[in-house]
Order: C-alpha cells, then sequence, then structure tokens
C-alpha cells in the first residue's frame, strides 16, 4: 500500500474550439437582439408584452394567486402558498420557503424530485439504481435506506396526501400547479410529521372552460423524448374535470460494452385524473386519481476508481485483478461505460387515489377531510459485482427483489377564519391524521464463484416485511397582539406503531468456503415490534414592519418515528428497534418587497440540532462491506438561505438563490464491529455542500403580431461535496457547476409555443453519487453528464 495525495472527483473539462466559437455567437446573438429590443421598445404593445409570466420570476416563487399591485405594473406576481394549510401570501407565512411553478419546470425538463435539487438550494437528492434506493434531503439531513422500517426524514406530500416510503417520490411530476418545499421541522400543519422538511406537490385544479394542450419535447444525449396531453373543463353544472397523459422514453448516455446497448434511461407511461364538484355553496369535493408505469435500466454505478483510500489513514489500495474483469472498459472519472452480463433493470408501478372533502362551517370555520390509498410495485434487477463474468476471487452477485407495499391515510382538520375566531384576534388550524402501512418483500442473491476446481453456485432469500400505524393530534394557533405584532403557538402529539418479520434461507456452499457465502448471511427467523409517543410543536413571534416587510423568529421541535434495519442480511443485533430521531430548531426570517414591489428579498437563518440521527454505517458480511441502519448519534445543521427575485424592466426578470448550509457531525455513536473508522466528530454530513446556488434570467421580446421571443439562462453552482459519512476520499465531488439556456417563440393569443434548450452548455462531468465497493468506486451518471440539445414544442387550443 502507498500513500500518495489523492484529489476528489472533479468535473471533467473539455475546451474545444468549437466551444469557444459557439459561446461567442450566442453572445453575439444575445447582444444583437438586446440592441434590437432597445430599438423597439418604443412600439412594442404592453399588453402583448404582459401576457406571459416571466418564467425566472415564476421558478422563483411565481405559482398562483393575485397579481401586481395595479399602481406599479412592473411589479413582480404575488405569490399565494397553502404552507399554512391555508391559502397565504408567501411574503406573510412565517416559515422558510421555496416556491416553484409547474409550468417553469415543464419548459426547464425537470420532471421529477431530483431535478428539483438545481433550483432549490437548500435540497439535495441521493440517486440510486432502484428508487428503493433514493432520498431527499433538506438543509443537509435526509435518510438513506432500504428499509421499510424507516420513515423519510423530509416528507413529501401530494394533494394533502404524505408518501410513507422515499421511494413512491420518484413519480414523474405530472400535471403539477406549483411544489412548495418547506424547510425545517413541520408537524404541527401537516398531517405527517418531518423532521427536516416537507415538499409539498399541488395539482392543477379543472379548468372553468375547455382546455385542451398537447406538448412533444424531444432532447439529444441519449434519444430522449416526452409527450403529455391533456383536457380539462365543465362536465355539468358544478363539475369539472381534468384528464392529463403521460408517455415518456430515454435511451440513456452510458453504453454497455457487453452486447452494446444504452442504458441509464427510461420508459414511462402515466395517466393523471381530477374531478372536482361544488356540491353545493358550502361543500365541495375533489376526487384525484394517478398511474405511473415505468421501466427503468440504471446501473448499480459506473466505475471511476478501481482502488481504495482509506479514512483516516489515506492509506491506497489498488486492485489490479478488477481492473482486469473490467477491460475493455478503463475507469475514469468521467467514465460512461460498464461491463456486465446482467442487465439492471427497475420495473415500477406507482398509483393512488384521493378523496378530499371540505365545508364552510358557521363563523367563517371550514372543515377539511382527506383520504388517501396509494400502492407501490417494485421489481429491482441488480448485477452486484459489476462486472461480464466471475473470477476468481472475484465472486458474481446477481439480486432480484420485489416490494408490494400500500398505504392508507386519513386526515380530518378544521381551520377558523384568518385574523379572528369567536371574536377574538387569534386563528388557528387543527386536526387528526392517522396512517397505516404495509409492506411484503422478496430478496434473493444468487452468487458464483469461481476456484481451480470449478464454478459454485449459491443462493440466499430473504422473506420480510413490516405493518406500521401513526395516529397524531396537531394544531398551531396565532394571536395577533397588535396590527404588527403576532405570536405562533403549535403542537403535536403522534403515537407510533411498528412491527416486522424477517426469515432468510440460503444454500449450504460447498466444504472449501467454511460455510461462507459472499454477501449473504446465514438462515434466520426474527421478528419485533415498538411503540413510542413523540411530542413536537413550534412557538414563535412575527412582526409586520408595513406592508412590504415582516420578520420572524421561531423555534421547532422536530420529531422522527422510532425504526427497524429490516433488509435482506438481517441480523439478531438488527431486531433492536432504533430509537425516535428528534430536532430543535431555531429560525429567524425576514420577508421583504422594494422598489414598488418590483424586487423581492428573503432570507433565513437558522440552526438545527438533531439527536438520536439515524443513519447507514459500514458493517461486514462474510468478507462483503454492506451498509446497516443505526442510531448514528448526534448532528446539527446551521446556516442561511438567500432568495432574489427582481423584475427589472418590464420584460427582463432575474432571481437568484443562495444557501450555506454547515451540516456536521457533532458526536458520532460507533456500532461494535463498524468496518470503517468512526473517527467523523465534526466531519460533513452526506450529500450536504456547504455552498449551493442558483441565477436565473429571462429575457422577453416583443415582435410583430402579437409574437414573443423569450431567451432564458439560468447557472446552478455548488461546493465539494462528501457522499459518504465514511468520509472517505474518494467519495468526495469536487465544486462544478451547470450553465443551461434557452429561446422561445410563442404567440399566447394562439396558444402555441416552440422552444430550443441547451443543457451543460460547458460540457462539465460530475457524479450524482459516488459509492465503494469492495474493490472499486463507482458514480451514479446524471442526465445531465454531458452536453445535449433538445427542441419543445405546446400547443394549447
Amino acid at each position: 500500500m502507498r500513500r500518495p495525495t489523492i484529489a476528489p472527483h472533479r468535473p471533467a473539462r473539455r475546451r474545444h474550439d468549437r466551444q469557444h466559437r459557439m459561446l461567442a455567437a450566442a453572445c453575439s446573438l444575445l447582444c444583437a437582439m438586446s440592441a434590437e429590443q432597445v430599438l423597439a421598445q418604443d412600439t412594442a404593445a404592453a399588453a402583448a408584452s404582459e401576457t406571459a409570466a416571466s418564467g425566472a420570476a415564476s421558478q422563483a416563487g411565481t405559482a398562483v394567486g393575485g397579481g401586481a399591485d395595479a399602481a406599479a405594473p412592473n411589479a413582480l406576481p404575488a405569490v399565494t402558498v397553502t404552507a399554512a394549510k391555508r391559502s397565504e401570501s408567501l411574503q406573510r407565512v412565517p416559515v422558510a420557503v421555496s416556491v416553484l411553478d409547474g409550468e417553469t419546470l415543464e419548459n426547464a425538463n425537470r420532471n421529477t424530485l431530483g431535478s428539483l435539487a438545481a433550483a432549490v438550494p437548500s435540497l439535495n437528492f441521493r440517486t440510486g439504481a432502484s428508487n428503493k434506493d433514493t432520498s431527499l434531503f433538506v438543509r443537509g439531513v435526509g435518510t438513506i435506506s432500504t428499509s421499510p422500517g424507516v420513515e423519510p426524514t423530509v416528507s413529501t406530500v401530494i394533494d394533502g396526501v404524505p408518501l410513507a416510503r422515499p421511494g413512491q417520490s420518484t413519480l414523474d411530476l405530472l400535471d403539477v400547479q406549483r411544489v412548495e418545499v418547506l424547510r425545517g421541522p413541520q408537524g404541527t400543519l401537516f398531517g405527517k410529521n418531518a423532521s427536516a422538511g416537507v415538499v409539498n406537490i399541488v395539482s392543477r385544479e379543472p379548468a372553468s372552460q375547455l382546455e385542451r394542450f398537447i406538448d412533444l419535447s424531444h432532447y439529444g444525449g441519449g434519444n430522449e423524448t416526452r409527450l403529455r396531453g391533456g383536457i380539462s373543463g365543465p362536465l355539468a353544472g358544478g363539475v369539472r374535470a381534468s384528464l392529463t397523459a403521460l408517455g415518456a422514453r430515454y435511451d440513456g448516455n452510458v453504453t454497455n460494452v457487453q452486447d452494446g446497448s444504452r442504458v441509464n434511461g427510461y420508459d414511462k407511461r402515466g395517466v393523471r385524473a381530477r374531478v372536482d364538484w361544488d356540491i353545493d355553496a358550502l361543500s365541495r369535493l375533489a376526487l384525484t386519481a394517478d398511474y405511473l408505469k415505468s421501466k427503468d435500466d440504471i446501473p448499480t454505478g459506473v466505475v471511476t476508481r478501481t482502488r481504495l483510500i482509506a479514512y483516516p489513514s489515506g492509506a491506497v489500495t489498488d486492485f489490479p485483478a478488477f481492473a482486469s474483469a473490467l477491460a475493455p472498459v478503463v475507469a475514469s472519472d468521467d467514465n460512461r461505460r460498464i461491463n456486465t452480463n446482467l442487465a439492471t433493470t427497475v420495473h415500477d408501478r406507482n398509483r393512488g387515489a384521493s378523496l378530499t372533502y371540505e365545508r364552510k362551517l358557521p363563523a367563517g370555520h371550514q372543515l377539511t377531510a382527506i383520504t388517501g390509498w396509494r400502492g407501490w410495485d417494485n421489481t429491482q434487477v441488480q448485477d452486484g459485482d459489476r462486472l461480464a463474468a466471475p473470477a476468481a476471487g472475484l465472486p458474481q452477485s446477481h439480486d432480484r427483489g420485489i416490494v408490494d407495499f400500500e398505504q392508507l391515510s386519513q386526515e380530518i382538520r378544521i381551520a377558523s377564519p384568518q385574523g379572528s375566531a369567536f371574536g377574538l384576534p387569534i386563528d388557528y388550524v387543527a386536526g387528526l391524521f392517522t396512517m397505516h402501512t404495509r409492506d411484503k418483500e422478496i430478496y434473493r442473491r444468487d452468487v458464483a464463484r469461481v476456484t481451480a476446481t470449478g464454478t459454485y453456485a449459491d443462493w440466499g432469500e430473504a422473506h420480510y416485511g413490516t405493518d406500521s400505524h401513526s395516529t397524531a393530534l396537531f394544531g398551531e394557533g396565532r394571536w395577533h397582539l397588535t396590527p404588527a405584532w403576532t405570536v405562533l403557538a403549535g403542537a403535536r402529539w403522534t403515537q407510533d406503531r411498528l412491527d416486522f418479520t424477517h426469515e432468510r434461507a440460503r444454500s449450504t456452499p460447498d466444504a472449501q468456503f467454511a460455510g461462507a457465502i459472499p454477501g449473504v448471511n446465514g438462515a434466520v427467523a426474527l421478528g419485533g415490534d415498538t411503540t413510542a409517543i413523540g411530542r413536537s410543536g413550534r412557538v414563535g413571534l412575527q412582526h409586520a414592519v408595513d406592508e412590504d416587510l415582516s420578520t420572524y423568529l421561531t423555534w421547532s421541535r422536530g420529531y422522527k418515528g422510532p425504526a427497524f434495519n429490516v433488509f435482506f442480511n438481517m441480523l439478531a443485533r438488527d431486531a433492536l428497534a432504533l430509537k425516535p430521531e428528534t430536532s430543535n430548531s431555531l429560525e429567524a426570517g425576514l420577508k421583504s418587497e422594494w422598489l414598488d414591489r418590483r424586487l423581492r428579498v428573503n432570507l433565513a437563518v437558522f440552526s438545527t440540532d438533531y439527536r438520536n440521527y439515524q443513519a447507514n454505517f459500514f458493517d461486514t458480511v462474510d468478507g462483503t462491506v454492506v451498509t446497516r441502519l443505526i442510531n448514528a448519534g448526534d448532528v446539527a445543521s446551521r446556516g442561511a438561505e438567500l432568495d432574489l427575485d427582481a423584475r427589472v424592466t418590464r420584460d427582463f426578470s432575474v432571481a437568484a438563490s443562495v444557501a450555506y448550509v454547515h451540516a456536521r457531525i457533532d458526536r458520532f455513536n460507533c456500532p461494535v464491529g463498524a468496518a470503517a473508522s468512526c473517527d467523523v466528530n465534526g466531519k460533513p454530513l452526506p450529500f450536504s455542500p456547504d455552498w449551493k446556488g442558483t441565477v436565473r434570467a429571462s429575457y422577453r421580446i416583443p415582435l410583430a403580431g402579437g409574437r414573443q421571443l423569450e431567451l432564458g439562462s439560468d447557472y446552478a453552482w455548488q461546493s465539494r461535496v462528501q457522499y459518504d459519512i465514511g468520509q472517505f476520499a474518494d467519495t468526495r465531488q469536487g465544486a462544478y457547476g451547470i450553465w443551461n439556456a434557452s429561446i422561445a417563440l410563442q404567440q399566447p393569443s394562439q396558444g402555441w409555443r416552440v422552444a430550443l434548450v441547451a443543457k451543460n452548455l460547458l460540457d462539465k462531468s460530475y457524479a450524482s453519487f459516488l459509492g465503494r465497493g469492495g474493490s472499486y468506486v463507482n458514480r451514479w451518471v446524471p442526465r445531465d453528464d454531458q452536453r445535449y440539445f433538445g427542441v419543445q414544442a405546446r400547443h394549447d387550443f
């Protein structure tokens, strides 16, 4: 072993002459169009210019609701959110929240929750070969586990229905009105608790008049095509409905040299329907249903290095046998080739339905009841050895897993009128929430080993599952001391019950292997249950300095229920329940608008401490390193977030967001027999860059005949990030930035729009995730790992 100096994974830089010429041409085109706009400004019709909202302003926060102040025609559009379970101005909600407009997300080809991370600096996403391996992180904190016995730290909510498993949240963002990302502990207003944050997805309501659309997009860099169509409008008196369908396919941007196939793509078919019925003047019913069937072929990582760097010693061990078996693929930081004899695939079926009943009660109160059901079926096939064939010392490992999951939830809440209730200067929201989940899984691993005497096949198969039940009472009230000062107070009581069963069988290995099968523990039958009571809440003070400036200070306590580490290689020690994860958060915020509401500036400063943080760490199973869930100890997240939104002129808008998040391990609980160093105190949490920011701009140019030319551009940058709690030098991604641009021609009065888009103009290669195996490091290749172009066409009629 040796100790060289190893740099983290860095974005590949390709500086070609044609790139410089392209950029120069783009700059020249922009300057020419800017000059044309200056000359045409006096003659452009104001009405034509104002028919479409700025895309950049929309992504920064424009969602629904009121327009700009009539006295300020260039004011930013008002932003209405339901983060506090009632429609309110974003500027009056004492919560740090980012709002992303659905139409803007569609135009930017951001159609999954993972793609939102590029638009919200405090939000990060962990990808994987299967949706089971995905996770969301807010302010550096999230849950990394495939166990059905652990709930997410960041909750995803669709039309009031929370998703119980992280893997469910990989569905396509279909027919979305807006996405609200709430940062910090939530629970006094949302049915399902969340100790780090909530991603709240609000779907579009059916239109009051007949509307139809068709949307076709095609992108290079892997032959991606997306086709969407929808219809919305009235069915009968008081009844409106909408139906949206999706078909999408992407061949992928990774090549399997074994057969020349393209992988890392997807094939999706989905539909979403909604029916709203205004029963009478006081009652309303909304029924929504969605179905998405998809097939992904994301590989189990693309090998970037065939050596490992130990932590904290920095000692390097090379694995030439693995490098030789990987040939003709050569490991490199920007490698996009694999050599496997099993196609890694995921067949996924995600569906659900919800029924929302709203009724106006006496004295201005409103009753809301939301019943939700969701089902999730997932079958994954994975090539765990990442090679074309087994070799001496390199066993073949092929996995197949099946998930059958269902959840049923019910939320009932009552909301008082805003500002006054029972003749007092108070308002409140209170509710009851209950959720039941059932999970059944089968996971099988087939292992082949080559020795001097032949090839030996072994297997292991586990049947396991969980049942959980959560019940909660929650509420939050506001006492308006004066028109300017408001006191906030909220509380939540939660009872969680969780049980599991697990049974694993395996083959009997040949005598020469002394009873060991790589990556397969011995036969076992386990079961267990746990119950916990959680108490959480929020108190704070809000001050409206004037009509355009408000501040707030809040203290929140978050809670995440107990967990079991239920997985294929589960052992008796995993039958002990993990303690609930709790958090205490202090947050101060400022929300302001300036220059006749042409500039919006929102700032949040926070400090959050977590106890009994639930995280994965390393263990060894018959010579194979695996991860298992533990109460990792205490962690902290501190930082600041700044959001700017400006309308420079009637046609030029700019928005920027930046977050500094210092998420660190304060005290790590080292598990017995850990397969990695526990010297990680003071080190960063996984998937949490210290700095992350984005800037967006949109410039509209009025043309003859009511047409418009719109230029758009955005740039997202983040500092280096550690992907592994083990703090290995080879799982660090260096700092990188991604620049996108678009040019669109549209005629709003006739309902058509055509756009040319360019992604990753600077051609930066990076890793959305870096993971380690026993003799290699591999990365997950993102969609925009290389420059690509596309065209979008939409017609509303």
